[in-house]
């Protein structure tokens, strides 16, 4: 058995586990006991948690809470409608639709740690969708659909499955002529690091005109180890590409200090910030939102003129017709008849001309 099975083999998912790492207070434990939900979490990533802070911010994401069981906000059966299930359109259960040239593909529905946040938490952490993972007719299904450029493979932990499986699924999808790109969403560099294994980089890092790029989800500097930094390095020396889908969360990386840091951090160990994303309304998560304008402020007052502009995400939310930026234009403070007027993040003030047609108006 390969390090990363036994930690799969030995989830954090009891009581009894989980004081092994962390002094539980009797809310969390009043929470743990009454919820019907799946938690856990890899024994390594519980071990990155300080054992006497109730807002450790990775205790946070994979310790239950009782706010769980409010629900002002979420949108019941929130999967069937962001993820377009109920719509006109058949497809396999596997399917999940927004765009018309990509689609993600959902080929499991386990986890190596089971995020309070997450927006699949009805697939994956209540169980109260159930979907039925036939890879192979999803793989027919994208056959069929020539429109299609890009196959998000996700979950779940689509990393979780054997090497050989992960290998069938690449290569089947590489078979289909209109497929010209393959994406992996997975939390596993971060939170399981050692699946990265010699027989995983063989199976993602073979050349091959059709590219893998994995995209991972890490929220806190205090997730980024030794280990993550030489995980990611072999994927890039093997030629995929690492980017961040970071979560904005109340409490967790929604101050100055966490989020600078965060994105510095994975600039440091080359994952390059790709998203930041606003939570989606899926149910039970409210404990975790805050203000739609607080991931642009935090953009523009801890990236934007203070650090290198690699460490600049989108900042977006998913919605059930595809992901829509919520940035503001804050640097245009005026347009006149013939200029505008810009400013940077100090205060200070430049301007462009007005063009209109190709000509300076």
């Amino acid at each position: 058995m390969e390090e990363w099975q036994y930690q799969i083999e030995n989830q954090v998912d009891t009581i009894e586990e989980l004081e092994k790492y962390i002094n539980i207070t009797p809310e969390e434990r009043e929470a743990i006991e009454t919820t019907t939900a799946k938690w856990g979490t890899t024994p390594y990533f519980a071990s990155l948690i300080d054992r006497d802070d109730p807002r450790d911010p990775i205790r946070l994401q994979v310790v239950p809470s009782k706010y769980e069981k409010e629900n002002r906000y979420g949108i019941e059966n929130y999967l069937v409608y962001k993820e377009n299930r109920a719509g006109e359109e058949k497809r396999p259960d596997t399917i999940a639709r927004q765009y018309n040239d990509r689609i993600a593909f959902t080929v499991v529905n386990i986890c190596g740690v089971y995020c309070r946040h997450c927006f699949r938490k009805e697939m994956v952490v209540d169980k109260s969708l159930e979907l039925r993972f036939d890879v192979d007719e999803g793989l027919e299904w994208i056959k069929e659909h020539n429109e299609l450029r890009e196959v998000l493979i996700t979950g779940g932990d689509p990393l979780l499955l054997p090497d050989d499986r992960i290998e069938y699924i690449i290569r089947r999808l590489r078979e289909i002529p209109h497929i010209e790109t393959i994406r992996f969403g997975s939390r596993l560099p971060v939170v399981l690091p050692q699946r990265i294994t010699e027989g995983l980089k063989k199976v993602l890092g073979v050349y091959h005109k059709v590219p893998i790029w994995l995209n991972t989800q890490c929220n806190h500097a205090k997730e980024i180890t030794e280990l993550t930094a030489k995980a990611v390095w072999g994927l890039l020396s093997s030629g995929v590409n690492v980017g961040n889908q970071a979560v904005l969360l109340k409490g967790i990386n929604d101050d100055k200090k966490s989020f600078q840091e965060l994105h510095q951090k994975l600039l440091n160990i080359r994952i390059r910030p790709y998203y930041l994303f606003y939570l989606e309304p899926a149910p039970g998560i409210d404990h975790f939102r805050t203000p739609i304008e607080k991931g642009a402020e935090l953009i523009r007052d801890t990236i934007r003129g203070h650090t290198s502009g690699l460490a600049q995400p989108m900042y977006v939310v998913a919605t059930n017709i595809g992901k829509i930026p919520l940035m503001p234009d804050y640097y245009i403070k005026e347009r006149g008849e013939k200029e505008y007027i810009l400013e940077n993040h100090y205060g200070e003030l430049t301007t462009l001309p007005v063009i209109q047609d190709g000509k300076e108006a």
